[in-house]
């Protein structure tokens, strides 16, 4: 089946979204100059625009979540140092190994409860004495959301708490802070600006991702205090992340800023579509989703058709992925009438 773009219904990731027309006349539209030199006022302006909103000193902009993640890993600790991670966390699991690779840092990764989060006995258990026998402990990294799931405030609070306490520096890979904090503000009744300070108060760091939610076509950033961010910008430049007239980037970032934030509620809203409309479906086991991100599991006899069911439904039109669970996420370049589309496709596959 031949589809074009406009007629596909792209499920796999809510980093797949193209620019708005109203980003891209901002991107357009957007002064330059050389970020290297430091001198680019676009880049300049989104970096004090987001640690401003989250309530830090300064920030970086770097071109991906992973990079950003690596800076603030490798700003944290030296050779030989470790980091508490849950077994879930993006940069522990999906980051190619980068802090252990480049950095020799070793990650001490912690099975994830069920909503997500690390028990706070089994982090403080992590910690290593000060001996020579052991990695030195540094950092506590938490990711919130976690595949798609929202960390309970009141968790952060006790797991950052415990971190300061014992000497650990904490970071906060909120990739999808902006979700958290949207899902968080409804429950609260609350602004998810103020939500998103909030959580971000209780870090020494955290990293945000611009192209995920968010729809921007690139870029992530790093906040911290000014002595941290200029550790980060030495990182950066070893990393290869150092880009030059990177304004025009950063204008469809801070584009997103003003205008994707509360927006991200509708994606919410899709992926409660979604699951409701899988409801009843015997072969399926649907969690019920916190944010924009569903996860789907096979059951009985169907649990190993899981590639076949993405093949059909790429000949529907509809695409999402499968590495370890089926997952569909919802985001600004899809909307009611698609996902409709895709309950037809997925209850087509089992006749249901």
């Amino acid at each position: 089946m031949t589809t074009s773009s406009s007629t596909l219904v792209d499920l796999r990731s809510d980093t797949v979204t193209r620019p708005t027309a109203a980003m891209r006349d901002a991107m357009l539209s957007a002064p330059l100059g050389d970020d290297v030199f430091g001198d680019d006022p676009s880049v300049n302006a989104l970096q004090e625009q987001i640690a401003g909103m989250l309530g830090f000193e300064a920030a970086l902009f770097v071109p991906t979540g992973t990079q950003s993640n690596l800076c603030a890993i490798l700003s944290h600790c030296q050779r030989g140092d470790e980091y508490i991670v849950g077994q879930q966390a993006h940069c522990y699991r999906w980051e190619g190994g980068g802090a252990a690779v480049f950095g020799s840092v070793q990650p001490q990764p912690l099975n994830h409860q069920p909503d997500g989060t690390l028990a706070l006995d089994e982090i403080e258990a992590s910690i290593k004495p000060d001996d020579a026998h052991f990695a030195r402990t540094r950092l506590l990294a938490l990711e919130n959301t976690l595949g798609g799931k929202v960390l309970p405030f009141a968790y952060v609070e006790q797991a950052t708490q415990l971190a300061q306490r014992k000497g650990l520096s904490r970071h906060l890979d909120g990739a999808r802070l902006f979700n958290a904090a949207v899902a968080q503000a409804a429950e609260r009744g609350t602004d998810p600006r103020t939500e998103a300070r909030r959580i971000a108060g209780c870090f020494d760091t955290v990293s945000v991702c611009f192209s995920k939610g968010l729809g921007a076509p690139v870029g992530s950033a790093l906040c911290g205090s000014r002595e941290f961010i200029a550790r980060a910008h030495r990182i950066r430049k070893m990393a290869g992340g150092g880009m030059r007239q990177a304004g025009i980037l950063a204008a469809a970032a801070s584009h997103a800023l003003d205008h994707h934030v509360e927006r991200l509620a509708q994606d919410h809203a899709l992926a409660r579509r979604l699951a409701e409309g899988l409801a009843g479906i015997a072969e399926l086991q649907v969690e019920a989703p916190q944010t924009n991100l569903l996860f789907v599991d096979l059951t009985g006899a169907a649990r190993s058709r899981s590639a076949e069911l993405l093949a059909h439904l790429k000949q529907n039109a509809v695409l999402a992925t499968g590495l370890y669970r089926l997952r569909f996420a919802t985001h600004l370049d899809v909307d009611a009438s698609g996902i409709d589309r895709a309950v037809r496709a997925i209850r087509s596959f089992f006749h249901a």
